[in-house]
């Protein structure tokens, strides 16, 4: 049987850059607020493959009015981990790890919040779950296979392996590079015509190059089609082409996890980009006393919101709650 807590003034669903911030701001305000996050202390940037290095600079990655100090012109991964880790401790945020929310319903006065361990009460509900947990598949044959990996971490692990990469963004293009200078044998599989124009300024150039002098191979205006275990088949302008190949690092992006927005009753279209509902000024769902905070409001746009411009949601959202108490 499931524990009852006394009511919390607000619950905080994830527990990212974005949730640490809401969490702030309810503290400031002498919010009874809980953070539940069902991973690691910002778990999505855990996850980030372990030499990432931030577009943003590091005073945009900032919250809680504390510096971000680094040497670095961009931060990299482990240095916000650390970061995020040391605002949480300094601040003595009350924060759940490991704890998933699997469900949440009001009634008339309250929300009911379900966790793997217990069950809550609040006034109001946060959802910033963010959008990396989730990959965009590609629905191919052999894209069971243990070799297809929709996220990738250490270039070492690849050293001297033939190895593809789908896609052409951030992501896809680091793992190229990344890989191909630890002795991969590398191509890359482009559905469009062209390398992104979001890939970071300083890395596109060097991608660009690699593929000039025949480094990195490249198959623009193409898809795979199947993966065994020891080919992939592309499908090109000139047809199919099938190559040798040991592992398939499909980096093809993320969503949020839809299924979960709607079960707790968010409203979310059914065509592209999918943008679940709320209100642009006070981040209030469909559901009286739900937000939504963070990369999550995008839906697919998964580019449209960053920890620099969302940030912004966490004073939007307390400063609505102490309005609506006024």
């Amino acid at each position: 049987m499931s524990e009852t807590i006394a009511a919390y003034d607000l619950i905080i669903v994830g527990g990212g850059p974005i949730g640490l911030a809401c969490a702030l701001e309810a503290k400031e305000a002498n919010l009874k607020y809980l953070i539940l996050e069902k991973g690691c202390l910002v778990n999505s940037l855990y996850n980030y493959p372990q030499n990432m290095t931030f577009f943003s600079s590091s005073e945009r990655l900032e919250i809680g009015d504390i510096p971000f100090v680094t040497t670095n012109p961009k931060p990299k991964r482990m240095e916000a981990l650390e970061y995020y880790r040391r605002i949480q401790q300094k601040f003595e945020l009350d924060t759940h790890l490991f704890e998933e929310v699997l469900s949440v319903s009001k009634n008339d006065s309250a929300f009911q919040v379900v966790s793997n361990r217990r069950t809550y009460t609040a006034e109001k509900v946060i959802i910033a779950t963010g959008f990396y947990d989730i990959p965009t598949l590609l629905n191919i044959p052999g894209e069971e296979l243990p070799k297809v990996r929709h996220y990738y971490d250490d270039p070492h692990y690849y050293s001297s392996q033939k190895v593809i990469v789908v896609g052409a963004s951030n992501s896809s293009i680091d793992a190229a590079l990344e890989t191909y200078r630890k002795g991969a044998k590398v191509s890359l599989v482009i559905r469009s015509g062209e390398i992104s124009p979001r890939v970071k300024y300083w890395v596109k150039p060097d991608i660009e190059n690699r593929i000039a002098a025949g480094e990195i191979d490249v198959y623009y205006n193409s898809y795979l089609t199947k993966v065994t275990d020891t080919t992939a088949s592309i499908q090109t302008q000139d047809g199919i082409v099938e190559l040798e190949n040991d592992f398939v690092l499909a980096l093809t992006g993320y969503r949020p996890n839809f299924e979960f927005l709607k079960k707790i009753g968010i409203t979310i279209p059914t065509e592209a980009p999918c943008i679940p509902s709320h209100n642009e000024e006070t981040m209030e769902t469909n559901i009286p006393g739900m937000y939504l905070a963070g990369v999550v409001c995008g839906g697919l746009n998964t580019h449209l919101w960053f920890i620099e411009n969302s940030r912004i949601h966490a004073k939007q959202i307390v400063g609505h709650i102490i309005s609506k108490r006024s």
